[in-house]
């Protein structure tokens, strides 16, 4: 029996139907446009964003202050909504099959390739993350070379090939392979105890901590999708670019990319100025602050994120909070803050008490563990409490002052958006939970008709979702998220204890109510504004306080709240993406617990494998230019740390501002809002305390010479091109940001392998001017400190 629902008539296929709104009668024809499909009292909706936009054509657009009224301001991208409808096609061919042999093919092999390629990464003086675009071009070619090459004929040729290559089956491989490729925050706290803590005890239990660490994020996101995916206003403004970049490969269009070097102009001008090293340095690794530094390599520019999808207010959030970082750091280490010149401009490693500006001692640490790595006092009262750089503690205070500053901004300015997350505690939602049969809860499911009927009237809802409502997609059921997080869990509690870990049962399940608070929290405002905040060192602070003593449990807390937290996010993200091109949700749900699983095995091989062959580089102090430990040892650093509070971070010890600060953060935003309830302004609700209070401490490692680059290049795409070229902006903006992404992933990928050592074997640059000897000068010219060197 056919089913007749809105826009398409299903047979055998979905075709147009001719009585519905929009309908023509070309076969080829997608569901119609925006206007065809949503009421025109939809172009009004959400109240929330900026109001006096327009959709469809733009013909109601309002010109700029002091502008005419022009063809070209009426296209200007103002909202959300905006930006959705215009540089997004929002139509959908439900007949587009992604259940093909191809995706699954492509989508495990490329989740291979991006698991393995992102943990090598991780373990990189510069940490690198595998772009989803580079993954979008790599599914593009080979999917493409699947249907050219393999033959069609006879019932094997038509499973293995049954067309033309479809932007749903490209779709499906990126996402799975994104929910591959990250490195997941469990191998850091593996090989962190193997590193330090002379290994672990139960290789398996290893390898489901990683999985289970990643899954439990993912059925958290799931259970929150209708708060942190499905309302406009959750942009997820990185997704942009990839679907834009889908829509163009599927679409005969064509784009370029680029990778340059960069350069400090100042160190050029002086080379023998230590000051002018830890100012304007910044090509090498923990140089400098890279102020008026000048970089035209997209692998430095944008290694986080591009600026060119930023939005501006966040732009201008963080280019507030990177000025006020080099003011404040350069103050903290020339005003010899806590012993600052004692010890490295930029480092995060633990360091000893007798260092000095000529001579830095790495802290030891196993002399104050006993032999369960449960810290000793009586071992550290003889060893003494370790010390750190000024430049992370600045990053420790302004990151932990971020952190209180966020819950209170969103509160008092995104409270209507973060209350849907606590609607189940509603007294009558929880009554519904006595009735007779609320229990059977895979038999109460709402068909796609039902979903329909009920959320069509709902303006604040992405026009991509309703679409794919109105096209009556099935819908994951909420109990197949909750079976995932329940399972999960129960598995990762036994591997804690079999991992010896020290991290309590009780623990465990702070761990779990922490990550779904931060994750309501710093979730929305992710898909607000684009901006990931950092919440891994106060994840280590709240553990240090419950398990004194216990870096292991800290390490392993942190890792079940922070990182799962963050694959939350990222899987949010990628939710968000299948929103936007309209993959089916069971589809979605399908290929991303596969990539996850997939993506966990081969990160636990891959962390095996470096840390068993690079454990002595992953020690150092400063690494090599091809491998560093720095992400491990600074996990390890505040580990220990706070496992010994009191002699470090508590109120009356030396950093105890660290601990202070998140006091400070909870008043912060305050008087803004207050400011603007009396003196209503837009300037007020602009800015953003938490986002350039966390930038404030952005600089305490890596490479930064290419900071400014960033910024300037945010600043023109997103002021002056949306606001003055909005047609240059809609057409050319996010697909010129994929090219250079995925351009430098490619040459990235090739360099790593053919010439840094990925592939096993290092084949250096020869040393000129243009590739200076690093013992003599930085790479940007800028003198090299002698005590790092010794």
């Amino acid at each position: 029996m056919s089913i007749k629902r809105p826009t398409y008539a299903r047979n055998d296929t979905d075709k147009p139907a001719q009585d519905d709104v929009g309908a023509t009668n070309d076969p080829n024809r997608r569901t119609s446009k925006v206007d065809a499909i949503f009421p025109k009292e939809f172009h009004a909706a959400d109240k929330g964003l900026d109001e006096g936009s327009g959709h469809g054509s733009g013909a109601d657009l309002p010109a700029y202050e002091g502008e005419e009224y022009t063809r070209s301001a009426s296209l200007a991208v103002h909202t959300a909504e905006d930006l959705v409808t215009r540089v997004i096609n929002v139509e959908d061919d439900p007949s587009l099959d992604p259940w093909t042999f191809r995706t699954f093919f492509l989508g495990i092999g490329l989740s291979c390739f991006g698991s393995v390629l992102q943990e090598i990464f991780y373990f990189k003086p510069q940490t690198i993350y595998v772009s989803v675009v580079f993954l979008t071009v790599l599914a593009y070619i080979l999917g493409e070379f699947m249907a050219l090459a393999i033959p069609r004929k006879g019932a094997i040729g038509g499973f293995l090939n049954p067309g033309p290559f479809n932007m749903k089956e490209h779709a499906s491989i990126t996402l799975m392979a994104s929910a591959a490729s990250q490195a997941a925050l469990a191998t850091e706290a593996l090989a962190a105890q193997e590193l330090f803590y002379g290994g672990y005890p139960n290789k398996v239990a290893g390898i489901f901590i990683v999985i289970t660490a990643q899954l439990i994020g993912f059925g958290l996101a799931g259970l929150l999708r209708s708060v942190l995916v499905y309302p406009t206003h959750m942009l997820w403004p990185m997704n942009l670019p990839i679907t834009s970049l889908l829509e163009s490969l599927h679409k005969d269009k064509t784009y370029i990319f680029t990778v340059l070097e960069g350069v400090s102009v100042f160190c050029l001008a002086h080379q023998n100025s230590l000051v002018f090293t830890n100012l304007f340095g910044g090509a090498s690794g923990n140089e400098g602050l890279g102020f008026l530094a000048v970089s035209f390599d997209w692998n430095y520019i944008a290694p986080f994120g591009s600026p060119l999808w930023l939005p501006l207010n966040t732009v201008l959030n963080e280019f507030v909070g990177y000025l006020g970082c080099i003011i404040f750091f350069m103050g903290l280490y020339y005003s010899n803050t806590w012993r600052a010149q004692d010890f490295p401009f930029l480092a995060q490693q633990l360091l000893d008490g007798s260092s000095n500006s000529t001579n830095f001692v790495t802290y030891n640490q196993s002399a104050i563990l006993n032999d369960q790595f449960v810290v000793d006092p009586a071992k550290l009262a003889a060893q003494g409490a370790p010390w750190l750089t000024a430049s992370y503690l600045g990053y420790l205070v302004t990151s932990n002052m971020g952190f209180t500053a966020t819950f209170v901004h969103m509160l008092l300015w995104n409270f209507d958006d973060i209350k849907q997350g606590w609607l189940w505690a509603r007294p009558s939602n929880l009554k519904k939970l006595l009735q007779p049969g609320a229990w059977r809860f895979w038999a109460n499911q709402e068909t796609p008709e039902e979903r329909n009927e009920r959320m069509q009237g709902d303006h604040k809802l992405d026009p991509h979702y309703r679409l794919m409502v109105r096209n009556l997609y099935k819908e994951v059921p909420i109990w197949w998220w909750g079976i995932v997080l329940v399972v999960c869990w129960v598995v990762a509690l036994g591997c804690l204890y079999s991992m010896k870990s020290t991290l309590p049962w009780w623990g465990f399940i702070i761990s779990t109510i922490m990550l779904t608070l931060f994750l309501l929290f710093f979730g929305a405002q992710y898909g607000i504004t684009g901006f990931q905040f950092n919440v891994q060192p106060i994840c280590q602070t709240l553990a240090g306080y419950m398990f004194p003593g216990k870096p292991l449990a800290n390490m392993y807390f942190t890792c079940f709240t922070f990182n799962a937290m963050q694959q939350a996010q990222l899987l949010s993200r990628d939710l968000k993406l299948a929103q936007y091109v309209h993959l089916s949700p069971r589809h979605t749900f399908t290929i991303q617990v596969i990539g996850c699983v997939v993506g966990a095995i081969l990160n636990w091989v891959m962390m095996i494998s470096i840390v068993d062959n690079q454990a002595p580089i992953l020690k150092g102090l400063a690494g090599s230019n091809i491998w560093s430990g720095q992400n491990v040892q600074q996990f390890n650093t505040l580990a220990v740390a706070w496992s010994i509070a009191s002699e470090t971070f508590s109120i009356g010890s030396k950093y105890q501002w660290v601990t202070i600060a998140y006091l400070i953060g909870f008043v912060v935003p305050i008087p803004l809002w207050l400011a603007n309830r009396y003196y209503p302004h837009p300037a007020f609700r602009y800015i953003n305390t938490s986002i350039i209070l966390w930038q404030m401490g952005y600089l305490f490692v890596g490479i930064n010479s290419a900071i400014g680059v960033f910024y300037f290049l945010g600043f023109f795409a997103q002021w002056y091109l949306r606001k003055k070229r909005p047609e240059l902006f809609v057409k050319y903006n996010y697909i010129v940001s994929a090219a250079l992404d995925g351009g430098t992933q490619v040459m990235v990928f090739i360099l790593t392998f053919a010439v840094f050592g990925g592939s096993g074997t290092a084949r250096p640059f020869p040393t000129w001017a243009g590739n200076p000897d690093s013992s003599v000068h930085n790479l940007d010219y800028c003198m090299v400190n002698q005590a790092e060197a010794a």
